[in-house]
């Protein structure tokens, strides 16, 4: 799909229904070179492709978050919308509070917000798209539903569960092993793709599309 920078104009009808202004799309992961390949940050990976295809670069907002403003969409499309990406610059567990502000500062409703993140009950590279539910002891879910409630868009990428013993929070704060990277590329620019139906086209059709 083809996602333009730059803002103006009315959004589209989208998942939430109605050009009610932009939605938000937040990349769930930690700040830092340390944490950039760990399975909990394929949010930041798929935000980051969706910027790379706005052709914007990501800024520092007052939120802290790191925030890019554009579009998606064919360039002068009637059917394109307004989209502001956001990567949250606090650690996972604290993503409530830029969300929150953001939200308040765009002024976008909470069924206008999709959040990207990496799922353990699906294997690597599945995605299920949803409406609400449960953190299932995701940490950064858990504290974007105490401040917006949990009627948010779900993009869940799948990293499959750890194996043997090892405990979960190592799990996820660990990179992709060598042969999952060799098919990370397209399993991102698939989510980010489903993002992007996600906005333009509502949910069920999305999931039509993208539900493994």
């Amino acid at each position: 799909m083809t996602t333009v920078a730059g803002t103006g104009g009315a959004g589209g009808t989208g998942a939430g229904g109605g050009p009610s202004g932009p939605w938000l799309v937040v990349g769930l992961g930690n700040p830092g070179p340390g944490y950039a390949g760990n399975r909990h940050n394929i949010g930041f990976m798929v935000t980051d492709l969706l910027a790379d295809r706005m052709g914007g670069k990501f800024k520092a907002h007052k939120s802290r978050s790191r925030v890019l403003e554009g579009r998606f969409g064919a360039p002068g499309s009637a059917s394109g919308c307004r989209a502001v990406l956001a990567q949250p610059m606090t650690y996972m567990n604290l993503s409530g509070g830029p969300v929150t502000a953001l939200r308040d500062f765009y002024k976008v409703p909470v069924d206008r917000i999709v959040v990207v993140h990496d799922e353990l009950d699906i294997g690597f590279g599945v995605l299920r798209l949803k409406k609400g539910g449960g953190d299932n002891g995701h940490n950064g879910l858990k504290s974007l539903t105490k401040s917006l409630g949990p009627g948010y868009f779900r993009v869940r990428f799948g990293v499959g569960r750890p194996p043997g013993r090892m405990p979960v929070a190592d799990y996820v704060l660990k990179d992709f092993s060598a042969a999952e990277r060799k098919e990370l590329d397209y399993f991102a620019d698939r989510a980010a793709d489903a993002v992007e139906s996600l906005v333009l086209d509502g949910l069920e059709r999305a999931q039509s599309t993208y539900n493994s």
